[in-house]
């Protein structure tokens, strides 16, 4: 069967090699198909997405680029997308504790089989191109949502922008959340460099939304040179949870948003800055007018796991994917305005390729224990080698522990029933500290 007509995207896939039975059989092999896990290229995905016809006629197509922020952006507009009544398609990476957080429907996560289906057809699309495991799940999400007929598609940039796997697709809106220093072996080693690189994400004179007052002069010459119009935080939008019942203001006039206190409180810090780049996304798709306190509270209150998440009990544990400069900063600004009565203990891993004495300079006044982890993935800095770093910090002393359940017992132990455990600096040290945890905890978790 042709898979470049529109029919074939709805059909059944008996026709097609099912060249797996399970999800993880799929992952596993696309983990070792690419000779390189990172390839930034548009070259392939492009092939394959128009040998499935997943570039014509497309939902529209929101992407969200940026060093921090962007899955919460993306997050939330996704939410107040479907609280308007919308079918909407939610592309994030990278996941914590199942593949499938990637993709999402209306609010719920595809099923395996769903997955094994999409991977399938790009199996069969892709003839002789090799696809990285990025590239493969990128394919998938957008299958799945031609096939569920989406009204909007709503992508994150995995990492860049101008060759990201996601900018095969272009952008009725772009966002830029924020430009700092993070993977700068792929994107430059400073923040004109970087933003140019995320700049690619815009289109010739399509709106670009950024969310940062003071942007790189490289993404403005970019914008300028496409004739992208720019909605700038503090210049063109601004959300203001201060003023009574919460306002916004969008280009010099101020509408009231009505909502209550237990709402406009969480919207501090980068929170409040993410939720006003989702609320100025909106605002540029004409459909600002349609948000009634009801739906700002439906969308605000969605949040991607792990960004500042907070877990009852006793001690309180905090969860953050913390993993460089700016986001330790921002973890740390949390940390002094929420204070707890008992020791701060810190369960902490990060990539070998990360600037980490900024990010533990930032953070070094609000822990009281350090406890270093292992790992899995060649990337990773071995404990050992990270506890005599944060050996020589003037504040904090380190605690070894031999797995990450000895440190959450660790943790626990330091930080007493008054304090905070917080775990931070990559999605794998969350996710090996919550698979000692209980998963269930994450439902009852608050931001």
């Amino acid at each position: 069967m042709s898979l470049r007509t529109p029919g074939a995207l709805s059909e059944r896939l008996d026709g097609l090699r099912m060249r797996f039975d399970t999800l993880q059989q799929w992952l596993d092999w696309q983990e070792t198909l690419h000779p390189r896990k990172i390839d930034l290229t548009l070259d392939r995905v492009a092939v394959v997405a128009d040998a499935l016809g997943l570039r014509e006629n497309p939902p529209v197509t929101i992407v969200v680029g940026g060093t921090n922020g962007k899955g919460t952006v993306a997050t939330v507009v996704a939410a107040l997308l479907r609280a308007l009544g919308f079918r909407v398609g939610l592309y994030t990476s990278p996941h914590l504790l199942r593949y499938n957080e990637r993709v999402v429907i209306d609010g719920a996560l595809v099923s395996d089989a769903d997955l094994c289906r999409a991977f399938a057809a790009a199996d069969a699309a892709r003839g002789d191109h090799s696809l990285t495991y990025f590239e493969f799940g990128t394919l998938a999400a957008v299958w799945l949502f031609r096939e569920r007929q989406v009204d909007f598609q709503v992508l994150e940039v995995g990492l860049g922008g101008r060759l990201d796997a996601v900018n095969v697709w272009d952008a009725d809106v772009a966002a830029i959340t924020c430009v700092d220093l993070d993977h700068q072996a792929w994107l430059g080693n400073d923040r004109e460099q970087i933003g140019r690189e995320k700049a690619g994400i815009m289109r010739r004179g399509r709106p670009v939304v950024l969310g940062e007052e003071a942007p790189p002069a490289s993404v403005l010459e970019a914008a300028l040179g496409l004739g992208a119009p720019v909605c700038r935080l503090g210049r063109d939008y601004r959300l203001e949870p201060e003023a009574a019942g919460g306002a916004w203001s969008w280009m010099g006039g101020t509408t009231p948003l009505g909502l209550d206190s237990d709402v406009l409180g969480q919207l501090e810090g980068a929170r409040g800055r993410n939720v006003a780049t989702a609320l100025a996304i909106l605002h540029l798709l004409d459909l600002q007018p349609q948000l009634s306190p009801e739906v700002l509270r439906a969308g605000w209150s969605a949040a991607p796991p792990a960004r500042l998440q907070r877990l009852p009990g006793r001690p309180e544990w905090l969860l953050d994917v913390a993993h460089n400069p700016q986001s330790a900063r921002e973890l740390s600004r949390w940390l002094a305005t929420h204070p707890v009565s008992g020791a701060v203990a810190a369960i902490v891993a990060v990539m070998a390729d990360k600037e980490r004495g900024p990010m533990f300079e930032a953070l070094r006044a609000q822990v009281d224990v350090w406890i270093p982890i292992d790992v899995p993935g060649a990337r990773a800095l071995p404990a050992e080698v990270l506890a005599a770093e944060l050996g020589a910090l003037p504040e904090g002393g380190v605690v070894r522990a031999a797995d990450p359940g000895a440190a959450v017992a660790a943790a626990v132990a330091s930080a007493g029933p008054l304090g905070r455990v917080v775990v931070f600096g990559s999605f794998m040290t969350v996710q090996a500290v919550l698979e000692c945890l209980d998963p269930s905890m994450l439902l009852k978790a608050t931001a």
